[in-house]
């Protein structure tokens, strides 16, 4: 790649930034570091894929945003904006991770358990979620795993978040840069299939791979009171993203929002969602487990609950054996 076609996707990224990144005063620093790394020459002699790593760091060094990304793919790339979200490509690959739902169960002493890796957006994953709320509906608890939960879409966090509320919940807002203008998010009126429902306890497993979409509902379900979150310190990424093609194989990821609470207008950007119970990620599982079994024998043994009772009796003598891990293995 000639010196001069490097300079031209650099000054690409760099007006991609100055329209669009949600920090006008940290675009225009992120040009002057831009600009000196290629004046210097640390971008001669690299391939694309080096090129988009060497950018990203550069892109990250001013403020820490772990969305403000360079990204070479080995196909080309599609026009600006969710195009690559509507790509058949892209539907096809969310097919087979099951639109996120990696798994969902009736654990031993009716605790539900739903293993999410990605929001996919919600025209594609509604029905895998519907269906797997539909699973856990009845369940005496919840445990939600995003401990591998790589991020996604604000609105399918919403539409999750609605079988876990009773009542419509106002429980984030995004300032976007685009119109200087606030939009809030709540919990939706209706959703398919039955509810879990508002008053049953929650637990949410986090850990370092947590981010975006993933600690969007982790926090979201924290600060509401609605869960409790249980493992370790998530990533750190709150602000919303689009995507701009530089070039035939590159884009750019430029945060266009910022997204925070409502209440307290704190969010999680540089310093993750802190548990409410800190534990190793790969014991989150057995805590929120045992949590949830001992929840479930409060609800007493008499008639229908007697089977119950003694499965989470056994379940809670032997909850270091059950249940998948941080990786999905059992």
């Amino acid at each position: 790649m000639g010196s001069q076609a490097r300079a031209a996707q650099v000054e690409e990224v760099i007006r991609r930034l100055d329209a669009h990144y949600v920090f006008p005063d940290v675009a225009a620093k992120l040009a002057e570091v831009l600009r000196a790394r290629l004046d210097e020459g640390a971008y001669a002699d690299l391939g694309d894929a080096e090129f988009a790593t060497a950018v990203t760091a550069d892109l990250q060094s001013v403020n820490d945003d772990k969305h403000l990304r360079l990204r070479h793919h080995a196909d080309p790339v599609a026009v600006d904006g969710d195009a690559e979200h509507a790509s058949e490509s892209f539907r096809r690959a969310g097919e087979l991770e099951n639109f996120g739902v990696a798994a969902v169960r009736r654990l031993p002493g009716n605790v539900g358990y739903l293993d999410t890796t990605m929001l996919y957006p919600i025209d594609l994953a509604a029905p895998a979620i519907s269906a797997a709320m539909t699973l856990v509906a009845s369940a005496d608890a919840l445990l939600i795993d995003v401990r591998r939960n790589r991020g996604g879409d604000p609105e399918t966090s919403a539409f999750l978040q609605s079988y876990l509320v009773d009542e419509r919940t106002h429980y984030l807002d995004f300032y976007e840069r685009d119109g200087d203008r606030v939009t809030q998010m709540w919990t939706l009126p209706y959703v398919p299939g039955p509810k879990f429902g508002g008053t049953k306890p929650i637990w949410v497993l986090t850990g370092p791979v947590t981010f975006s979409g993933g600690e969007d509902l982790a926090f979201s379900l924290q600060r509401q009171g609605r869960a409790k979150t249980v493992g370790e310190v998530t990533r750190g990424g709150a602000h919303p993203c689009d995507r701009y093609k530089v070039d035939t194989y590159l884009d750019v990821t430029v945060p266009i929002a910022r997204s925070y609470d409502p209440e307290t207008g704190e969010n999680w950007e540089g310093v993750g969602v802190a548990p409410d119970i800190a534990v190793a990620a790969d014991q989150a599982f057995d805590t929120a487990y045992a949590l949830a079994l001992a929840h479930v024998l409060t609800l007493g043994d008499a008639g229908a609950r007697r089977g119950v009772a003694e499965e989470a009796r056994q379940a809670l003598d032997q909850v270091k054996d059950v249940g998948p891990g941080p990786d999905g293995t059992v």
